[in-house]
């Protein structure tokens, strides 16, 4: 039996609405959806700043994973380490990175310790993420690297220094493109890192 024995059934290989085509725009899995950019690296790389200037220029909105995990907990990240440890902190970081990355549409700043979940690092594949590289000396001069960072609360110069070590191949596995902020204004940075992403874009 054909279409022709039923003219009011035609035979309709490529209907629009069939649930399996490959080529809908509105898949929820496909990697090009979440955030424009996201930007990941250490304390004193200008994350917050850069991504407000980044959120003004693209139209979008810019969200904090570490405001997130605040928000949530009702409390700073600084009493949530105290109180809970730094453990019980990367647990709520990385549910917030992964509602973040599904939720938000604009620029998306993460802590600098969210590369350290492997769970995280396979969420930012094939995403457009920016690591914002920085010099101890940069940093210093941004942040004094005295304000209330746990991880820093002892030593921070040295501190700081360890933890580039450890983290440093982490934000690069996952970046697609790295900027260096040093002796850049902010307002360099953002232009760097559109410059950078325009490529990929098309």
């Amino acid at each position: 039996m054909t279409a022709a024995d039923h003219p009011d059934r035609p035979d309709r290989p490529d209907r629009p609405d069939r649930p399996d085509r490959p080529d809908r725009p509105d898949r929820p899995d496909r990697p090009s959806e979440g955030p424009r950019v996201i930007l990941v690296g250490p304390p004193g790389a200008g994350k917050s700043t850069v991504g407000a200037l980044l959120a003004e220029r693209l139209g979008v909105a810019l969200r904090d994973t570490d405001a997130d995990v605040a928000e949530r907990a009702g409390r700073s990240v600084a009493d949530i380490f105290v109180d809970h440890g730094e453990e019980h902190f990367r647990e709520l970081e990385a549910a917030a990175v992964e509602n973040a990355v599904r939720e938000h549409p604009g620029v998306l700043a993460l802590g600098g310790g969210a590369v350290l979940r492997e769970s995280t690092r396979r969420l930012l594949t094939g995403r457009p993420v920016v690591f914002l590289d920085v010099a101890l000396a940069d940093a210093v001069r941004r942040v004094g690297l005295d304000t209330a960072r746990p991880l820093l609360a002892v030593n921070p110069r040295q501190q700081w220094r360890t933890l580039m070590e450890h983290r440093r191949p982490l934000y690069t596995g996952v970046a697609r493109v790295v900027v260096a902020t040093d002796g850049l204004t902010p307002e360099q940075v953002a232009d760097a890192v559109l410059d950078a992403l325009e490529p990929t874009r098309a």
